[in-house]
């Protein structure tokens, strides 16, 4: 048996698995996913690039994270019996003021990491009970939490806070930024594609079902688009994005609703989805000629652009565009129509490299190199948690 390392993302409606060798952090050696939980879950996995397995999880398996990550990894055993799993590591979405690097997973940081559930509620929950799956499967191998608001921590100070009394400040209520993960990765591979241009002014845009901004300089965050929680910034599938905290009060005071209301509206109800009425897919509403879905795709990209606007100011200029993540990688619509929006910089779409999604969609002449390049949420995961084991 060859010795491997598991890193399980876990979301809000899907759970990502991949094996990796100890050496090797970039190609798996196998890869899993449920897709679809509190829908119709279901399961495929993969071996390279080819699918070796998809179907539906049995009716008889609880539909909700744990047991069907419990019933994932059971899977891969049966599959790729030849990998032993000595170490796991894991996304975890809000590590709050502490939790500024990877660390080994014991109780007392399990601990702390639910008291930041109420920050994350759609997503720290899900991240822990893989942490809690994976011990029941495999009851004394290392894990590592790896957290999507670490990469922020270099922001200024004055980025990161509200204008808010300042004791607030100091019990934690700052600008935390998510993303973090996928925005390391694209940091990490920068001069691959930008060559000096890397250690300039660069935003980063992970536009998928969630979605923020990330500007970067010398390839360390200074400003994003997401703050407290991930409900904040850019429109995305289900979720708001900004919102006038006017709103908030006015829909318990005036409206009648509750606080579960609320936060089932902003954090379920709205974003894509909300403004059509459709989908809270963008594929479904790129091409769609109804009035809603055109507002919806016409807002996301708007916000997009102003949020931009905002974080160029911030970098007092800009060197470089990236797009990653679901939209931001496969929808040629949505990145032209940003970079349209971006002509008075200079910016100009090649649009066939557009159409087949090369690294660089940017003619020669554009004053800004604008690329896009696949994020690896679970490559930096893999490192972190080789780093660590060989560590501790």
């Amino acid at each position: 048996m060859s010795d491997a390392l598991l890193v399980i993302n876990t979301g809000s409606s899907s759970i990502k698995l991949a094996v990796y060798g100890l050496d090797d952090h970039e190609n798996p050696l196998w890869r899993g996913e449920v897709e679809g939980i509190g829908r119709a879950p279901r399961y495929t996995s993969h071996a390279g690039e080819k699918s070796i397995e998809e179907t539906g999880v049995p009716s008889d398996i609880p539909q909700t994270h744990r047991p069907l990550i419990k019933w994932a990894l059971k899977r891969f055993q049966q599959e790729k019996p030849s990998l032993n799993v000595i170490a796991a590591g894991h996304r975890v979405v809000h590590g709050g003021r502490n939790f500024t690097t990877p660390v080994r997973v014991n109780s007392s940081v399990i601990e702390e990491l639910h008291g930041l559930s109420a920050l994350a509620p759609s997503h720290q929950p899900h991240n822990l009970s893989g942490i809690q799956a994976v011990t029941e499967v495999w009851p004394d191998i290392p894990q590592v939490a790896c957290f999507d608001t670490a990469f922020h921590r270099t922001q200024p100070r004055i980025a990161q806070l509200y204008a808010l009394p300042h004791r607030l400040a100091e019990e934690g209520v700052l600008r935390y930024g998510f993303h973090g993960l996928s925005y390391e990765y694209i940091a990490s591979v920068l001069p691959e594609h930008l060559g000096e241009r890397a250690e300039g002014r660069i935003i980063v845009a992970h536009l998928g079902h969630g979605a923020s901004l990330c500007a970067m300089h010398n390839r360390k965050s200074i400003a994003t688009s997401m703050g407290f929680t991930a409900l904040d910034g850019l429109v995305m599938g289900k979720r708001c994005g900004d919102i006038d905290p006017g709103v908030v009060l006015y829909l318990l005071r005036d409206r009648d609703m509750s606080l579960p209301q609320v936060a089932t509206l902003l954090s379920q109800e709205s974003g894509l989805l909300g403004i059509s009425g459709i989908s809270d897919d963008m594929r479904d509403l790129v091409d769609n000629d109804e009035a809603r879905a055109k507002d919806a795709v016409a807002l996301f990209v708007y916000r997009a652009l102003s949020q931009m606007g905002a974080l160029i100011a911030q970098l007092k200029g800009l060197d470089g565009l990236v797009f990653t993540a679901g939209i931001g990688q496969h929808s040629p619509e949505i990145r032209a129509r940003i970079m349209e929006g971006l002509a008075w910089m200079g910016v100009h779409v090649d649009e066939q490299a557009n159409a087949r999604g090369a690294s660089r969609i940017s003619t020669p002449d554009s004053a800004l190199s604008v690329h896009v390049i696949a994020t690896d949420e679970e490559g930096i995961i893999a490192r972190a948690t080789a780093r660590l084991i060989e560590h501790t």
